[in-house]
């Protein structure tokens, strides 16, 4: 029998409202429909523009086919989602029509960029934000992601009603989940991933984190476009600089971009990659936490073993199919690798060790900044999340059948550390 979901606080608001649309869809009435349709027709009425793309839009189709079908969305799940998807078809229908009107907007040049990967909870949000502080970088950050229109200027980058918009936005969802920031660190003005970025393409890990979606997330993994999803991922890139916003290069961070390497470099063939690394057993049962608690907030019916068993999985793929596409790639000189516990123990030193590799200059200003961050932000800083194989109802033997290929690379790269 499948466990629950990990516990997560909400408050007595939200289980109230929760309640409420329980009794409403027991009585036959069912809100927030997930209509791709009317989801396009929506932002075409907003936005005074049609935009079509074969992979978006099956793309939209799949996902809401598996949010209506299998994810077991609670009222507030069917709520968030039915203006997330709203709201990513708005931005994206904007960008586009910005795009149409501006076509040279395509020229901006996009170089360079580093992409920080590796799986969830090895240091990658910690890492991202610590370089964000060089002023030669320019991460995309949390409020231009969601509402990109129009793009940022000098003189609305910093101050401007959007950015107040999401605050407000994280705020509240603080107050629906207290204990939220101690799994996640999120502001309005911070780097945000790249899964917002994807999630304007309806082609993003983004939506599987936050529901359980079986049949998307095959597609997603097996049968999706990556290509073309990071075609899109430089289209929107480049619509962020066309404002007048420009670092050296882009910074940049997901754990999913393991899983598209080769689309990644295709597109970005003189990309810089930070590979974070820590032990499968310490990441996938904390991953499985985090994910568990956001899918327990969106539907009452998420199960933690179940979670378990398919990150357990998931990510072993990834990982192969990473150290696959690395070896046939051969492009070493751009890839540095990070053990999370070196990271936690001396942060500057993996910055300098980092600014080494790649030729980078760390100016005295920003090397201040990031000193200053590492003060204000400590490691469990809103409190400590750790989870064990146990907790999850996992095995240390699969996890070291699944992963043997990684773990051996990990040996490889420090043999002290060989798995037993």
């Amino acid at each position: 029998m499948h466990t629950s979901a990990i516990q997560i606080e909400r408050s007595g608001t939200l289980n109230l409202f929760n309640r409420a649309g329980g009794v409403a869809m027991r009585l036959g009435v069912k809100p927030w429909r997930l209509e791709p349709s009317r989801v396009l027709e929506i932002a075409q009425k907003r936005t005074g523009f049609a935009f079509e793309g074969e992979c978006f839009e099956e793309a939209l189709n799949r996902l809401a086919e598996s949010l209506e079908g299998e994810a077991g969305l609670n009222t507030f799940g069917r709520l968030a989602l039915h203006q997330t998807l709203r709201r990513s078809a708005e931005a994206r229908f904007l960008v586009e029509r910005e795009i149409a009107k501006n076509p040279e907007i395509l020229n901006e040049r996009i170089e360079e960029p580093v992409f920080i990967v590796g799986m969830p909870r090895t240091g990658t949000t910690t890492l991202q934000a610590l370089l964000h502080e060089d002023s030669k970088h320019r991460s995309p950050l949390s409020w231009e992601c969601l509402l990109p229109y129009p793009a940022p200027t000098m003189e609305t980058y910093r101050a401007n009603e959007r950015i107040e918009n999401t605050r407000k936005d994280f705020a509240q969802l603080v107050k629906l989940v207290p204990d939220f920031k101690k799994k996640h660190y999120m502001e309005a003005d911070a780097p945000q991933e790249c899964l917002t970025i994807t999630a304007h393409n309806f082609t993003s890990f983004q939506f599987t984190t936050q529901c359980y979606l079986p049949s998307y997330q095959e597609w997603f993994v097996k049968n999706a476009d990556q290509l073309e999803n990071m075609r899109w991922h430089k289209r929107f890139l480049q619509y962020l600089q066309s404002g007048g916003i420009r670092g050296r290069r882009w910074l940049l961070k997901s754990p999913v971009h393991m899983m598209r390497l080769k689309a990644l470099f295709e597109v970005y063939p003189d990309a810089r990659v930070i590979m974070t690394h820590r032990s499968p057993e310490d990441v996938v049962p904390s991953t499985t936490s985090l994910v568990s608690s956001v899918r327990g907030l969106f539907s009452d019916e998420e199960s933690a073993n179940r979670t378990a068993n398919e990150h357990l999985l998931l990510w072993a793929d990834f990982f192969n199919r990473f150290l696959t596409d690395r070896r046939e790639i051969n492009r070493e000189h751009q890839f540095i690798d990070v053990r999370f516990e070196e990271f936690v123990a001396d942060q500057m030193r993996i910055v300098d060790r980092i600014y080494s590799q790649f030729g980078w200059q760390l100016d005295g200003q920003s090397r201040t900044r990031m000193c200053d961050f590492l003060q204000t932000e400590p490691k469990d800083k809103h409190g400590k999340h750790e989870y064990s194989l146990e907790q999850m109802g996992l095995h240390r033997s699969d996890v070291q059948r699944l992963y043997s290929n990684y773990l051996d690379f990990l040996g490889q790269l420090n043999p002290c550390s060989q798995q037993s």
